[in-house]
């Protein structure tokens, strides 16, 4: 298989309201139709977990932005080793135990953003995707992510 449709789970972050940076957590318990458990992003809709590459991350070090740490963008899943925003609308992701369905690529940033206001710039609007739990499970650091 291509190195492109394997990739893996490098933290798994939370927050108990949106627009804020969140914290990473060791593991995660992701709810089918929810998201993470008790993350503010979590519910009934089509964004309900957020995923960014590292590899975003390391484009915005390599433009003078230092101190960026998983959860930095808000994202519950940072992933390595698969080019995200490349994902086509509808692609399945098998993350640990869950199923998740590519539901959006990027979206727009809402103004006051905690992230926007520490970094300077946020990469979600591009290179960030959001999915829905389509079965639900433990996600864990170091978790294969691969296309199905």
């Amino acid at each position: 298989m291509s190195n492109e449709l394997k990739g893996k789970v490098l933290s798994i972050n939370i927050s108990d309201k949106k627009g804020v940076v969140k914290t990473p957590i060791k593991e995660g318990l992701f709810v089918e139709n929810f998201g993470l458990e008790n993350d503010a992003h979590g519910g009934d809709w089509h964004r309900q977990v957020s995923l960014l590459g590292i590899e975003s991350f390391e484009k915005m070090t390599k433009q003078g932005i230092d101190g960026l740490v998983p959860g930095i963008f808000a994202e519950n899943i940072t992933t390595e080793g698969i080019t995200l925003y490349e994902l086509p609308v509808g692609t399945k992701l098998a993350i640990g135990e869950t199923i998740q369905e590519v539901t959006q690529i990027g979206k727009e940033c809402h103004t006051g953003c905690e992230i926007a206001q520490k970094v300077g710039k946020c990469v979600m609007p591009k290179e960030g995707i959001f999915t829905k739990i389509i079965k639900g499970g433990i996600i864990k650091e170091g978790d294969n992510i691969e296309v199905i």
